[in-house]
Parts: structure tokens; sequence; C-alpha cells
């Protein structure tokens, strides 16, 4: 089946996801997960080179960013969310196994930073 690039990368975001949510799929049932082409979203301070520990970069580039639960414009509650930046991810990518690879450490970063753990929690042995 051919499949576009959009859905390649869809696809290996799932299978990045896979093992996270094996473990602590529970405690992931409120967290939505999106894909966007480029980050939209500018630095705080223009003149200081660092983000937020919700955010993911490489090199000041954002790769993907944890939005947290809150009200949208129509006063809409929303649900917390992690949204991954396809061109920039593909970029820092040798091929469909690097990216793989690199989706899955900054799902590991985000979902981390949405439970208040540390990373290696996630990664390593401790289990939710």
């Amino acid at each position: 089946m051919f499949k576009n690039r959009a859905e390649r990368f869809d696809a290996m975001v799932l299978e990045a996801l896979e093992p996270i949510e094996e473990r602590w799929g529970t405690e992931l049932t409120e967290l939505d997960l999106a894909v966007d082409l480029v980050p939209e979203i500018e630095q705080t301070d223009p003149d200081v080179r660092s983000w937020p520990p919700e955010v993911v970069e490489d090199m000041g580039v954002p790769l993907a960013q944890l939005v947290p639960a809150g009200v949208d414009r129509r006063g809409h509650p929303t649900r917390a969310r992690i949204v991954l930046y396809r061109r920039p991810l593909e970029a820092r990518s040798r091929d469909g196994v690097d990216l793989v690879e690199l989706l899955h450490e900054a799902l590991i970063e985000q979902v981390a930073c949405y439970l208040g753990v540390e990373p290696g929690a996630l990664d390593g042995g401790e289990e939710g």
C-alpha cells in the first residue's frame, strides 16, 4: 500500500509511541497527540536561546511541544497534547529507523514532562 510522506510519518509516530503506551497507557488517557508540519511558537525572549521545559528543541529549533490542558477561544476545555513537528524531525533523521528513535526520544521527554517525572523513569525501570 502506497503511503504519502505524512502518512509514513504518522505510522512512525505510532511505532515510537507504542512502547510508552504499553507501560504507561493508563496515565496517558487524558493526553492527545498531534502532528504539525512546522512549529508556530515563538520564544518568550528572542534574546535568549532557550525554550521552556515543555519544548523539546535541537539547536534552537522546536521538535515537539507539550501543550497543557486549558480553555480554547470559545471557552471550551481542551485536553493536554503533545505536538510533534514533522519537518524539523525529518530534517534531523538519516532514515526511517533514525526517525523512529528520534520520535521516541522526543515522546519520552514530553510524556515525562506531562507526568512530572524524569525521562529515565519512562525509558528505564520504573513502571506506572
